[in-house]
């Protein structure tokens, strides 16, 4: 096979597993320190600090989702969903903190930038073959 060859679909499931993966470890590990290291209330009063609307509310529901939908791209599981989610997320992160920093790491848009960018493409392929969400959707349909 060329290395300028069209992209296989096995090669396609094994990037979004990649992609998964990485997505999931930077989020489980935020969201974990957001959830049991700053508590929520914590979470709430820096983002209130830096100008978050809402920060009471919007605080713990990203703590809980970037915790829980971090687990969820682990397994591949509910992924568009929750990818398109914590796109959002990271979309905020960079209104609301990094755009004032410009645009290079390591308080800069950069890395949060990278987030948004690979969580629009899993929310727009899906999560692959190697996925909770995959083996569900096999289990629904009649075997051949």
């Amino acid at each position: 096979m060329s290395p300028y060859s069209t992209a296989t679909e096995k090669n396609i499931d094994r990037a979004l597993l990649v992609l998964r993966l990485v997505l999931a470890s930077i989020f489980i590990v935020h969201g974990y320190q957001k959830v049991f290291g700053f508590g929520f209330s914590g979470v709430a009063g820096m983002f209130g600090q830096i100008g978050v609307p809402l920060a009471s509310v919007t605080g713990p529901f990203i703590a809980i989702l970037e915790l829980v939908g971090g687990i969820a791209l682990l397994f591949g599981l509910f992924t568009r969903i929750i990818a398109f989610l914590l796109a959002c997320d990271m979309l905020g992160a960079m209104i609301f903190v990094h755009a004032k920093n410009g645009f290079s790491a390591p308080k800069g848009i950069e890395n949060v930038l990278g987030n948004f960018g690979m969580l629009v493409a899993v929310a727009l392929l899906g999560a692959g073959a190697y996925s909770l969400d995959a083996f569900l959707a096999r289990r629904g349909k009649p075997a051949p």
